[in-house]
């Protein structure tokens, strides 16, 4: 274990700075913008680096994950056409197409797919029969542009990611999954040296960035892996609604950035400054302080998580708590200007 740990380290770590110069010889660059307060063109070469890694991990270990080919395939394409989004900027219908394609072959060929959503109610289990087919590739959608929409500062992306396989690989253990469990350590190790280059622990000049490549192969990988957590057999080892806590942070953010997107008219895809990462910058938080605030509030929601999980706590008062954090979330969203000059008048006086 130690052996591969440490190979996935090295190759993440040296796929980095090998792309690196690719990227600044082909224009794979990040360049700074209105809504991109960064200095120079940046690589965007995280998710390249990360799918590089751990394709050669599973081709050597493909007995790990359960159709290791197909998770390969599909990451392999996403990470595609991420980097042809990042250069090209890629029309986002065309992006939704793919994404919708991969989740249908995610669920013929490899067989998951949301079979029942638990007993949210507390009326039972509730099973989804073959409208569980659609709610899957709506699931892969949202998972996959919840991680992309998230990714906005330093390390953020990175951090909430290891916070969701942290927590993912703590149940899969407690459940007597080490295969399933050993993986999700291995993605961790696998993004670790993209964080220290994100933050710039090697310098300013070595900086990289994840991109849409990166983003989407997480988000896809997030919920390839809480699906076989979730969907496994007659007792999976996670329930459907701890999968919602294990992604709180990108999940709240998205829906109710989208929401109030829409109820202003705009598209739901438009991009703007208005996630959590920039409310906290606002209320006068640097960088760092607002990627710990931002990671210790989805170690928070993970740890209810697993506590629901490991104390058995009914599924339905997680759901309706889960919900309740959410329409506080969105009330803040939607009062937030107010708040933020509020809460500065008080620090002033």
């Amino acid at each position: 274990m130690a052996i591969d740990l440490f190979f996935v380290f090295f190759s993440s770590f040296t796929a980095l700075f090998l792309l690196r110069k690719f990227a600044k010889t082909v224009g794979l660059v990040d360049k700074p913008n209105e809504r991109k307060l960064h200095n120079g063109a940046i690589p965007l070469v995280g998710g390249l680096a990360i799918c590089i890694t751990l394709a050669q991990f599973l081709y050597y270990n493909e007995e790990v994950l359960l159709h290791s080919q197909l998770y390969m395939f599909c990451i392999c394409v996403l990470t595609f056409v991420g980097a042809l989004d990042d250069k090209y900027d890629v029309s986002f219908k065309l992006r939704l197409v793919i994404q919708g394609g991969l989740s249908i072959a995610m669920i013929y060929y490899a067989g998951l797919e949301l079979h029942s959503l638990g007993n949210l109610f507390g009326a039972g289990n509730l099973d989804l029969g073959p409208l569980g087919y659609v709610i899957t590739v709506f699931a892969v959608i949202g998972a996959i542009n919840a991680f992309n929409m998230v990714d906005g500062i330093d390390g953020l992306l990175g951090g909430l990611s290891i916070v969701t396989f942290g927590a993912l690989g703590m149940m899969l253990t407690i459940d007597g999954q080490p295969d399933l469990a050993y993986f999700c350590i291995i993605i961790i190790v696998a993004i670790v040296p993209y964080i220290l280059l994100n933050l710039g622990f090697f310098g300013k000049k070595k900086k990289v960035f994840m991109g849409d490549a990166g983003s989407m192969l997480i988000g896809f990988t997030v919920i390839w892996m809480l699906l076989v957590a979730s969907q496994n057999g007659t007792k999976p080892p996670l329930r459907p609604v701890t999968a919602l806590w294990f992604i709180a942070v990108p999940l709240m953010d998205m829906a109710a950035i989208m929401i109030r997107r829409i109820r202003r008219g705009d598209s739901p895809f438009k991009p703007d400054r208005e996630h959590l990462h920039h409310i906290f910058q606002r209320l006068g938080l640097n960088s760092t302080q607002t990627l710990i605030a931002i990671c210790c509030i989805a170690i928070m929601y993970s740890a209810v998580g697993i506590f629901g999980e490991v104390y058995d706590v009914a599924e339905y008062i997680m759901f309706w708590a889960f919900i309740a954090c959410f329409c506080v979330y969105s009330v803040l969203l939607s009062y937030v200007w107010r708040i933020t000059a509020f809460l500065r008048k008080k620090a002033n006086l």
